[in-house]
């Protein structure tokens, strides 16, 4: 017997929410109000345009295990207009370099009025663009890889990253639980083959044992790979 739920008729998107938002609405309340205003606007925006964005639970983590393997060169592929960039640009510090890709340019621009705002705008380098195209024409190692782009796209993302992180830094993936749909059998998503690219690449991450996996399963799901010491 399958260990999966199976599909009903119709799924609701919040079907199988992972974490219950009163105990998101906690853990929002914990965090530190100490974050500067363009953050906020950030996230208006977001909600305006129904743009996805991480969240502050989300952005909070991804700083903490940026700082944790002491991350100085971090690749973005997928970056919006930079919310999670944010993130990552507080923690490698003033001597630190994100790269992020996005392929709209007006993105770009909001990234960089914002960015600049907050006074990390120096720590960016904002490259406009397929994502795995700049990839393959960026030379060296990164501490860590974080992986936002379409959906369909991750095990390609997983498969080019993996060899150019270094020993004990990481790869990080947003929407890896993807509203629970990656639990339910036989589910038939709204975009064609996401789902199953998903469950794909968080297999391909789990069943190579060159790196230790865990899904973080607040908001959509964060996949969090350590790469092994040699």
């Amino acid at each position: 017997m399958s260990d999966k739920l199976q599909s009903p008729t119709v799924l609701n998107p919040n079907f199988l929410i992972p974490v219950n938002p009163a105990i998101e609405s906690y853990q929002l309340n914990l965090l530190r109000q100490s974050d500067h205003p363009v953050l906020t606007k950030m996230e208006d925006l977001a909600e305006k345009n129904n743009f996805p964005i991480v969240g502050r639970l989300v952005g909070t983590f991804l700083e903490i295990m940026a700082k944790t393997v002491n991350a100085e060169r971090i690749f973005e592929f997928g970056s919006g207009y930079g919310y999670s960039a944010y993130w990552f640009a507080k923690a490698v510090g003033e001597q630190g370099q994100v790269i992020c890709t996005e392929a709209d340019l007006l993105n770009k621009d909001k990234a960089e009025q914002y960015l600049t705002a907050a006074n990390l705008w120096d720590r960016i380098d904002f490259r406009a663009g397929m994502a795995q195209t700049i990839f393959a024409a960026t030379d060296g190692y990164f501490d860590l890889c974080y992986n936002d782009v379409d959906k369909i796209d991750y095990p390609e993302i997983w498969l080019m990253a993996k060899d150019r992180i270094r020993p004990g830094g990481l790869y990080i993936a947003d929407n890896v639980l993807w509203r629970g749909r990656v639990a339910v059998e036989g589910y038939v998503d709204v975009f064609s083959g996401w789902t199953e690219a998903i469950i794909e690449h968080n297999q391909l991450i789990f069943n190579d044992p060159a790196f230790d996996a865990f899904i973080n399963p607040i908001r959509d799901g964060v996949i969090v790979a350590r790469k092994k010491s040699a």
